[in-house]
């Protein structure tokens, strides 16, 4: 057992030191980790912000299963985050209901306190026994994947809380700085919660007044909340599926504020009057990809895989998709932080060397059918360019199109699926990567989180970003920015890994 600890500072720091795209308006940042915990409150000038997403039916208060971003952005209104990655934090961190995180010598333990007077919405206090029940949720409660990132560095079983105001977290394996687990989508629920609802007590600056899926959310402004007081009253997430609604819904004063357009309907809205549009710029844009599964014929052969990859035109698609707002992928997600591998060759269209690979492995004249729905801008009509590519390399490919919304409804349906199309929003390499299906990326990549010295943790990474180039099994043909708009007299938003409301703030 490792008797002394030190506190995380300088990695996440120097891995974040990135720009971050100002919200709508110019709007200011949210509270500090400081006047987090004052106790200080901003002065409440009121109002009903309108906010639209893209939602859909299968729209869940359970943000651990939630298959919408919608859902995700909502729940960090109502419950509070535990700590956050933040580039313009002093090191690469803001606290939140967390006020330190320290780690043994050894790498092998790591002690987290939690800040005091954080309640929920019943009165009740938050202690370490739900920020440690917060932590095994996800895996408790079958959260999807994205949110279960503490369990792939963490023994939660073993986790405890010693009082409460600590929580200890041993490690599976030694871990550099685990704060980009632990600080990346996790939100802070009282213990023994197993359905939400919105009489479900909550931490957040907002709690849930009312909820129809696919239709609407009703948001107040929490009296509880311990950090900086949201200046809203209230906020009305509205669903609108489709994106030319949502763009009309703008228009006519039916919302304030839009988020997940397409890059077409940007260039229309930027010539309106009153109307501002914001555009994430990197390392805020996520990663649009398309998975082969190399659990299945004949994505199981290294040379088909490359070929795909190579059918791809990827200059077409940030032309004719995204009109020039989307960066070209290199089929390794990262792009923008500071670990992402610069140096990587760009991987070349090139539709003669795909039939060839093709011909090779015995695949001509294959048939394939991508699945893929509206989850993201551009994602279906992206799918339907790579339909194209590959029919012009002999591919019997076609597109299973599916509604807003359900596309990962059945996660492990999903999985299993043979091609598909995914996306990843903005997050690091290394914490994010699936560990399984290719065994020396695994061992470079354990070695990026544990090695002691920085320059040994990046080498080992860039290594794996050039294994997975090369034998990997996504298509990581673009990333893609986050799109919005807003009407006059909405600042405040915060365009990060999802738009955050918390202190938006609106004008008549």
């Amino acid at each position: 057992m490792a008797t002394r600890s030190r506190r995380l500072g300088a990695g996440v720091a120097a891995a974040l030191t990135v720009a971050l795209v100002a919200g709508c308006g110019g709007g200011s940042e949210a509270d500090s980790a400081d006047n987090a915990g004052s106790g200080e409150k901003a002065a409440a000038t009121g109002g009903t912000l309108r906010a639209a997403f893209a939602g859909g039916a299968s729209e869940t208060l359970n943000y651990l299963q939630g298959p919408t971003a919608l859902d995700y952005v909502r729940a960090k209104l109502v419950h509070a985050p535990l700590c956050e990655l933040d580039p313009q934090a002093e090191d690469g961190v803001s606290y939140r209901v967390l006020e330190s995180i320290d780690v043994s010598d050894d790498l092998g333990e790591y002690t987290l306190k939690v800040r005091s007077g954080v309640k929920f919405s019943d009165g009740s206090d938050l202690t370490s026994k739900d920020v440690l029940y917060s932590l095994q949720a996800p895996t408790l409660l079958q959260g999807l994947p994205f949110t279960q990132l503490v369990s792939r560095g963490f023994d939660l079983k073993k986790a405890s809380a010693p009082d409460a105001s600590t929580v200890v977290l041993p490690t599976l394996a030694p871990i550099a700085d685990g704060r980009d687990l632990i600080c990346q989508s996790m939100l802070a629920i009282k213990d023994g919660t197993k359905e939400f609802t919105p009489e479900t007590p909550s931490s957040g600056p907002f709690r849930i007044t009312g909820f129809e899926a696919g239709r609407s959310t009703t948001l107040a402004r929490s009296d509880s909340y311990y950090g900086q007081a949201p200046t809203l009253d209230a906020i009305e997430l509205v669903s609108i599926a489709d994106p030319t609604a949502r763009v009309n819904a703008l228009q006519q004063g039916q919302v304030d504020y839009i988020s997940g357009i397409a890059p077409a309907q940007a260039q229309t809205l930027e010539g309106a009057d009153g109307v501002s549009v914001t555009s994430s710029e990197l390392p805020y844009a996520s990663y649009l990809q398309f998975g082969m599964n190399p659990q299945t014929k004949p994505f199981d052969d290294e040379r088909v895989r490359e070929a795909f990859k190579l059918a791809v035109d990827r200059d077409r698609i940030v032309k004719n998709v995204y009109f020039g707002r989307a960066f070209v992928g290199n089929d390794v997600p990262g792009m923008g932080f500071p670990t992402y591998d610069t140096e990587l060759e760009q991987r070349a269209h090139d539709p003669r060397k795909a039939q060839q690979l093709l011909a090779e492995a015995g695949a001509e004249g294959m048939e394939v059918e991508l699945t893929a729905g509206p989850e993201m801008p551009g994602m279906l009509e992206t799918a339907t360019l790579i339909v194209e590519d590959l029919k012009a390399i002999g591919v019997k490919a076609t597109l299973n199109e599916l509604p807003a919304g359900q596309l990962f409804t059945d996660y492990p349906a999903y999985q299993k699926l043979p091609f598909k199309a995914g996306y990843n929003p903005p997050a690091t390499f290394e914490p994010n990567y699936t560990p399984g299906t290719f065994p020396e990326v695994d061992a470079l990549v354990a070695t990026a989180r544990s090695a002691p010295s920085k320059e040994d943790r990046l080498t080992a990474s860039h290594e794996a970003q050039k294994l997975l180039w090369k034998e990997g099994s996504q298509i990581g043909a673009v990333f893609v920015p986050s799109i919005s708009a807003a009407r006059e007299g909405v600042s405040g938003v915060r365009e990060l890994q999802f738009p955050d409301l918390a202190q938006a703030t609106v004008s008549e």
